[in-house]
């Protein structure tokens, strides 16, 4: 685990509401494929997975998910598909994991505990972000950014 200040940030975005999982892949591979056709996918590339409701709380079909894109703050979306946002910044525990779905599972059953040893507060008026840069992707990494105070 790292802390992190994440600078607030402008991001291209598709809203996902339903089951996490496969839609959310499916969100994803649709940004993707319009960042590629807008040429904004590079070796400097990061996207995010952003899930603003816990399933274990939250109907399945009424989970909200985010898929972003970090571009450049003069950037233009002129996609009706592609929404602007920005994402807060503020201070996170990071944690790089191999990029698996067992890695990942795996994390989200260890990192509130690892939270609370390391005596840090989760800041819950902030989302848990999934982070990827394209470096870390090649190398079969990714982070999971959880806001603390």
């Amino acid at each position: 685990m790292n802390i992190e200040n994440i600078p607030c940030t402008k991001v291209a975005y598709i809203k996902q509401v339903g089951p996490y999982g496969d839609n959310n892949r499916q969100s994803m591979d649709r940004l993707k494929a319009w960042g590629k056709g807008m040429n904004l996918l590079n070796e400097d590339s990061v996207l995010l997975g952003i899930a603003y409701d816990n399933p274990a709380f939250v109907e399945s079909d009424k989970c909200r998910y985010d898929t972003c894109l970090i571009i450049a703050e003069d950037y233009v979306i002129n996609d009706t598909c592609i929404q602007e946002g920005r994402i807060q910044g503020g201070k996170y525990a990071v944690f790089q994991i191999e990029h698996t779905a067992e890695a990942v599972e795996e994390a989200w059953n260890t990192i509130f505990s690892t939270i609370n040893y390391e005596n840090c507060q989760l800041d819950e008026g902030r989302p848990i972000m999934e982070r990827y840069h394209s470096k870390l992707l090649i190398a079969h990494y990714c982070e999971i950014c959880v806001p603390i105070h």
